[in-house]
């Protein structure tokens, strides 16, 4: 096993090390210049999340498999779980209380789906694909969560979580035809799914068609955010001295919009490179993906990188006004516990597949040799 250790991707574990290093900075800030209020915090958390995210990149990818179906059954337990005895936050039950840690399950089910889906797809070919019935049980795997989710209720996960899952389903060898059915109902559900969004949700889409309407009230946030990332201009007013994060105009700054408070102190040029270093994490998982021999790594690599992708483009959109406010942190450097110790867990699947890139998928998957 320790001599897998050296076929680690050091590259991509510097990259994730950087960007622990930028959310150390911001949530140093976004305490007032002290590291006892979030930063000292999330570096403890890193700093468990690092040997874990190592330790997972050990795993065989047989193993792997063979976890993938307890992993995913107990993720939709703890789904169940939040249901009924969750940690109510903001009008939500998205937390469990595990030994005096606050668990947010709906990260891990991203996770466990990924997982799930990269196994079922292993036993199946291309070719049987073609029916739409071998799609039923990956369709049912990503709505089960999905619906749990939505339950909570968290609008944002939820799809997030039906992407990846949609994503997977496609990379694996959906036919064109296949997605033209599934999409072709999503612009007429519109008002329907309107009509059954919860009164905040509803109240986060009208906030962001018509912030102005209510700018102490539902568009303060999004309002406050475009203020700060303007006064940012180029080069920023400097690190701890941004004027709407320091002075607590900003709401969320050590979560949701961590990312507004780095473009008001950092600027434009400071923004873009957190951009650029978040783009190289999502462009190398995506190339280690292209990597692997095995399907299971493919999808498995794929699925860990999509997931990170769709947060970081999600967070970024929120905070700029180009789409609803979701409640969608910015991995690695928002603060959270949930968020980093499950995305290091998957940033170490994802490692694993590159140690293993050359193992081919065990047994032998003949009907699985169209896949390319």
């Amino acid at each position: 096993m320790f001599s897998r250790l050296w076929q680690v991707n050091w590259v991509f574990v510097l990259l994730v090390c950087a960007l622990a290093g930028v959310g150390y900075i911001a949530l140093y800030s976004a305490g007032g210049g002290s590291a006892r209020a979030f930063a000292q915090p999330q570096l403890l958390r890193f700093g468990f999340g690092l040997p874990m995210m190592i330790g997972v990149a050990l795993i065989s990818p047989r193993l792997l498999r063979l976890l993938s179906v307890p992993i995913y059954l107990g993720a939709i337990a703890l789904l169940v779980l939040v249901l009924k005895m969750g940690h109510v936050g903001k009008g939500a039950e998205r937390w469990i209380n595990l030994g005096g840690f606050q668990f947010q399950p709906s990260e891990f089910a991203k996770i466990a789906l990924v997982l799930a889906l990269a196994t079922w797809f292993q036993r199946v070919s291309r070719r049987k694909l073609g029916n739409p019935l071998q799609l039923l049980i990956p369709a049912a795997l990503t709505l089960l969560p999905v619906v749990l989710i939505l339950k909570e209720p968290n609008l944002g996960t939820a799809v997030i979580v039906g992407v990846i899952g949609a994503s997977l389903i496609f990379a694996a060898g959906m036919r064109w035809w296949q997605i033209i059915l599934l999409v072709a109902p999503i612009p007429f559900m519109g008002h329907f799914v309107y009509d059954h969004l919860h009164d905040y949700q509803k109240a986060r889409i009208d906030t962001f068609l018509h912030p102005e309407h209510d700018p102490l009230g539902a568009g303060y946030n999004i309002l406050q955010s475009k203020i700060a990332l303007g006064s940012g201009g180029m080069w920023g007013e400097g690190y701890l001295h941004g004027s709407q994060g320091q002075l607590n105009f900003l709401p969320e700054k050590q979560t949701d919009f961590i990312f507004t408070m780095i473009g008001e102190e950092w600027g434009y040029a400071g923004g873009l490179t957190v951009i650029i270093l978040l783009s190289l994490v999502t462009l190398a998982g995506m190339l280690m993906s292209l990597r692997c021999r095995s399907r299971f790594g493919r999808l498995l690599a794929l699925g860990i990188s999509m997931d990170f992708f769709l947060y970081c483009a999600v967070n970024l959109s929120m905070v700029m006004g180009a789409i609803p406010v979701g409640g969608v942190p910015l991995p690695l450097i928002s603060y959270g516990g949930s968020a980093m110790l499950t995305m290091m867990f998957g940033f170490g699947l994802l490692l694993s597949t590159w140690v293993h890139r050359d193992d081919p998928d065990t047994p032998r998957n003949s009907q699985g040799s169209g896949y390319s």
